[in-house]
């Protein structure tokens, strides 16, 4: 009788230690798993916080103000881009990246000035 005891006592304390166990792997298992989507979520958000918020460029042979992420332009500048010098027309090929608005619009005050 007592032998049979001590096996269920066994078994029951191995049943008990290997669900703890898969227990303890699944759990550690999430909470890498989570840390990992926190890290790549924070990534993003700190790219997306240094991109610039507006971007003109030419578009289409008319100066555009693009905003963050969009591919259409936000509005079109009406303002001839064969009037800017050179140096300009070459930086609106590439894309000048503001900020804010208010730099926008200085930017934009300076050039029709």
């Amino acid at each position: 009788m007592r032998k049979i005891f001590d096996k269920r006592i066994y078994f029951t304390v191995l049943t008990a230690l290997t669900i703890s166990g898969f227990m303890v792997i699944c759990t550690l298992g999430q909470t890498i798993r989570q840390k990992r989507i926190d890290t790549k979520l924070a990534a993003a958000a700190t790219e997306e916080q240094n991109d610039p918020l507006y971007i003109l460029k030419e578009h289409e042979g008319r100066i555009a103000v693009f905003c963050r992420g969009m591919a259409e332009p936000y509005r079109y500048i009406d303002y001839s881009v064969s009037l800017l010098p050179e140096y300009d027309r070459e930086q609106l090929r590439e894309g000048i990246a503001f900020d804010t608005e208010q730099e926008l619009k200085a930017y934009l005050q300076d050039v029709e000035a």
